[in-house]
This record gives C-alpha cells, sequence and structure tokens, in this order.
C-alpha cells in the first residue's frame, strides 16, 4: 500500500482550491435523481464515496453522465426508481447506506445495500429505529450492521421524531422517507446538525420549514430538477485552515468554501483559541452560504470545547486534536463519543499516532485532553485507512522536525482526491 513522505514547511503563501463539498454531492445527486427533470450539477466532488451514491441510482435506473467538473442528471421523480438487479456496494460510504435508507424507505420494492469491512461496522440502528416507526421493515446483520435489506412500504406514515442526537445523517434519512409519506413528518434534533439536505430541498421546491433544529416535510410533493454548484468542502479546506495557523510565517487563503452553520463549529472554536481567521467574498448560492477563508500563523491558547458545538465539528476534532497540541495550555474536548464508531475508531487513531509524534494526549472515553504546546516530530504513523487521520497526520508532519511517513495514505481518495497534490504545491 502507498507511503507518501510529508517533509517539514515553512513560510507556506497560497491561494488555492479545494474539491467539491462531499456531503451536498451526495445529495444533490439524490435529490437530482428524486427530482422530475434534467440537473447538472457542477464542480461535484468525484471521490470514492459519492462515486458509491452515484452508482446506487444509476442501478435504479437513473441516467446519470459526468466529466471532469460536471454530472448530467435525469430524474424521473419520486415514483421514478426501479428496483436494483443486485445488492448496492456502498463501499465506506456512511452517508450512501443511511440517506438511501430514507429514499427505499418509500418504494414499492425491496432493496439490499452492503459495505467494506469499516462499515461494516458502523451501527446502523439509529436510522433503522424512525424508519421502522414510519412503516419500513429493515432487517440488519445482528441487528443493526450492515449488510441492510430493506423492504419499502409506498403506505409511509408521517412521524414526529425526536432524535436522541444530533445527526444531519439519520435527520435526513427521516425527511427522505417523509418526502414520500402522506403528511407531514417532523425531525426535533437535541443541537445544531448540518442542514444541507433542508437547504436543497427548500431549493427543490419541497414544501418544507426549519427553524431552531425543528424540521418538518410535507410528503408526496414534486421535487423541481434545477442546476446545482457545489462549493468546496468546508471539512476539507479545514486541513489547509489548520496549515495556515500553524506552520511558521504563513497565510492561506481557500477560495469558494460553503460556510454552513452546521459545518463551521471548527471555526467558532479555533477563534476562542485566538485565530487569525477572516471571511472574504461572502455570498449565497444554490441557498447555500459560501465564501473564502483566509488563516495566518496565530498564538493559540488551549480551551475547553463548548460541547454543544460538537456536532459542527464531527469531522474535525481530530484536527482539532492536532492544533490544540501547537496551543499554549490545556484542551478539553468532551462529548464526541460518535469519533469511536467513524471510518476508524478517531479517538484512539489520531491520540496514538500524534503520540508518536510527540504530542501530549490522554484519552477519554468521549474526548481528549490534550497539554500543549510541544514540539511534534518527524514519526512513522497509520491511517487506519481513515482518510481523515491520514490528513490530519499530514498537516501535523508540516509542522513537525524530521520526514513523517503514512502508510495506506490511498484513502484520501473517499474525500479529497487531489490532497497529497495539493500539500505538494503549498
Amino acid at each position: 500500500m502507498p507511503t507518501i513522505k510529508i517533509k517539514p514547511k515553512l513560510n507556506i503563501n497560497a491561494t488555492l482550491k479545494v474539491p467539491g463539498d462531499k456531503s451536498i454531492t451526495h445529495r444533490s445527486v439524490i435529490f437530482a435523481g428524486l427530482a422530475q427533470g434534467h440537473c447538472t450539477v457542477y464542480d461535484y466532488l468525484d471521490g470514492d464515496d459519492c462515486r458509491r451514491t452515484i452508482e446506487a441510482f444509476r442501478q435504479c435506473g437513473i441516467e446519470i453522465k459526468k466529466d471532469k467538473t460536471q454530472l448530467y442528471i435525469e430524474g424521473k421523480g419520486l415514483n421514478g426508481l426501479k428496483a436494483p438487479e443486485i445488492p448496492i456496494n456502498a463501499g465506506n460510504s456512511g452517508t450512501t447506506i443511511r440517506l438511501l435508507s430514507g429514499v427505499f424507505a418509500g418504494q414499492n420494492f425491496e432493496t439490499e445495500m452492503f459495505g467494506d469491512a469499516s462499515l461494516s461496522k458502523r451501527p446502523m440502528k439509529r436510522v433503522m429505529e424512525p424508519l421502522g416507526l414510519m412503516g419500513v421493515k429493515i432487517q440488519a446483520a445482528n441487528s443493526q450492521y450492515p449488510p441492510l435489506k430493506i423492504t419499502g412500504n409506498p403506505d409511509l406514515k408521517p412521524i414526529t421524531y425526536n432524535l436522541p442526537i444530533a445527526s444531519a445523517q439519520v435527520k435526513s434519512a427521516v425527511l427522505l422517507a417523509g418526502l414520500q409519506a402522506h403528511g407531514k413528518t417532523t425531525v426535533i434534533e437535541p443541537g445544531l446538525s448540518r442542514d444541507h439536505t433542508e437547504r436543497l430541498l427548500e431549493y427543490f421546491g419541497a414544501k418544507i420549514k426549519y427553524k431552531n433544529n425543528i424540521v418538518t416535510v410535507e410528503g408526496k410533493a414534486e421535487l423541481k430538477a434545477k442546476d446545482i454548484y457545489v462549493p468546496g468542502d468546508f471539512s476539507s479546506a479545514a486541513f489547509f485552515i489548520a496549515a495556515g495557523l500553524l506552520a511558521k510565517k504563513s497565510k492561506i487563503k481557500i477560495e469558494n468554501v460553503g460556510l454552513n452553520e452546521g459545518r463551521t463549529g471548527f471555526l467558532k472554536a479555533l477563534e476562542t483559541m485566538g485565530a487569525k481567521i477572516k471571511i472574504e467574498n461572502f455570498k449565497i448560492v444554490c441557498n447555500e452560504p459560501v465564501g473564502d477563508i483566509v488563516a495566518e500563523v496565530s498564538s493559540l491558547k488551549g480551551i475547553t470545547l463548548d460541547t454543544a458545538l460538537v456536532p459542527q465539528l464531527i469531522d474535525e476534532i481530530p484536527l482539532l486534536v492536532l492544533i490544540a497540541s501547537q496551543a499554549q495550555g490545556k484542551t478539553v474536548i468532551k462529548g464526541a463519543g460518535e469519533l469511536r464508531v467513524k471510518e476508524s475508531d478517531r479517538i484512539k487513531a489520531i491520540s496514538s499516532e500524534l503520540k508518536k509524534m510527540g504530542a501530549v494526549i490522554t484519552e477519554l472515553e468521549d474526548g481528549f485532553i490534550v497539554d500543549g504546546p510541544v514540539k511534534l516530530h518527524g514519526a512513522i504513523v497509520e491511517s487506519y485507512d481513515d482518510h481523515r487521520i491520514a490528513m490530519t497526520t499530514a498537516i501535523a508532519g508540516l509542522c513537525a522536525d524530521g520526514e513523517t511517513e503514512i502508510n495506506n495514505s490511498e484513502c484520501v481518495d473517499i474525500s479529497f482526491p487531489n490532497f497529497w497534490e495539493l500539500i505538494e504545491k503549498i
């Protein structure tokens, strides 16, 4: 498996763009496929996870053509999908398997979905429970793990559902099922999570209302096909924000990045730590806030992270642990137990690998205590076949003394296919 070697860099001054948003690309394919008519998706993410959703819709009879930057999708309406002839392979994509569970909930056929070894260890009960209340039969391995067998129910019942944990994926699955139910389906979250699904549903003409962590969708309203412009992925931009903050004499600008409030808790945490970050060229594109992010080297201080921010930066927490190792004082992160059931056990993985590089980290059941600042040194580290662990250790390598080797580096293709190319350029 490929090993990447990272050498330290100082004085990084760069302007760059990151690939299209992964979450918005998934949802663009789903809603375009369920809408009536033609939709072009511009600047989509051509990563492995999103390819799984594209291929799933092709298996269901949706015509999707693509070139390097655009998708051309011929939607067939809410009832236009056909039963796939073979089981759908979601690969490593939790978004694919969870959101498509909601899509298939109201269809008049049976669907099987499976994934790779990592996805097969990720629990699905949080999706299965609300869909079951709506009248969907879902069979799973050991009651909650993939593979899943979904027996669709064209006569879905609308529900009001209180999510025990804020989760955009679970919320989206219920809303997608609610689109196909008779009546109004409401999801209530205990905290803020990303609302790409709500924004795109509104953009496509669905009857939807959302405010203060409560979202209601009215079923059976036809979606109207519209073109979509996908902004740069904030979670991908976050790695270069970190590089700008940590590498000496550095300033990095990332252009045209999505700034969804449910995604930008990372910026709020960094500002509390004293980071020098600016937003420029702010605008609204296809119902999503977008802008340029400028980050420059900063003197940072440790914080106790507000647990209310955790759902808004769950993907960036491993990166925040790295940044905390370079901040003055103690950083405490709690309420992030969900990291244990991501593509890897991210609490264990990032603690282990950054410790190899000299970081002082105490691993908690649901988070971390990080003492800083420490001088990092190069080491041989593992990716755990987890794209976010691989990329976080790469940014650590830029700021460390000596060379860092990252094993199984190809996993970044899931969300950021040209990551290593950009690391080389800056």
